[in-house]
């Protein structure tokens, strides 16, 4: 799961950006998600829904449209998620604009029996609502794992231990 120090900035990146993505459509698909700005910018959690059209990969939320944070979006309102799977390895917050899309289309590809039980009228429930997060960058960590704790029970027991290095376990990654 570690990188190797070789690798490029670039290949760092890469790698980081694989790896969220893989977390995200995991088995723990699940975000904290906010809104900038506004005056309730608590976060909420959300279970993320990604449609891949033509190699572009596109996160959505089904919402009820009287949640609060639908209700402030308005058309379109800069928003974040934090993202922690569920190895608790990968850490990241995603940046980028919260958009009203309900696209009957998208509804019918994403549509599952996850989503269902929480709209009583299913797919034409109507107070469901499609948002679509226009993802633009993520800060996204690897964590240390077996080898950080590792060097925490060395220390515990009074050895010395160089601190554990990131620089090739966080990056920016660009995905828009």
């Amino acid at each position: 799961m570690f990188f190797d120090n070789d690798k490029s900035d670039a290949e760092v990146r890469a790698d980081l950006e694989k790896k969220l993505w893989d977390g995200l459509g995991s088995s723990s698909p699940f975000v904290m998600l906010g809104l900038q700005g506004v005056e309730d910018s608590r976060t909420r959690p959300m279970s993320v829904q990604i449609d891949e059209q033509d190699g572009k990969k596109t996160i959505y939320f089904f919402a009820d449209k009287r949640e609060n944070l639908v209700e402030a979006i308005g058309e379109r309102h800069r928003a974040l998620a934090t993202f922690v799977n569920k190895g608790h390895d990968i850490f990241a917050h995603i940046h980028g604009d919260l958009v009203i899309d309900n696209d009957r289309a998208v509804i019918d590809r994403l549509w599952g029996p996850m989503i269902a039980p929480w709209f009583e009228g299913n797919k034409e429930d109507p107070n469901l609502t499609l948002l679509r997060f226009d993802t633009e960058t993520a800060n996204v960590w690897l964590a240390g794992g077996a080898e950080h704790l590792v060097k925490a029970a060395l220390e515990a027991f009074g050895k010395d231990v160089e601190p554990p290095s990131y620089e090739d376990k966080r990056a920016d990654v660009e995905l828009s």
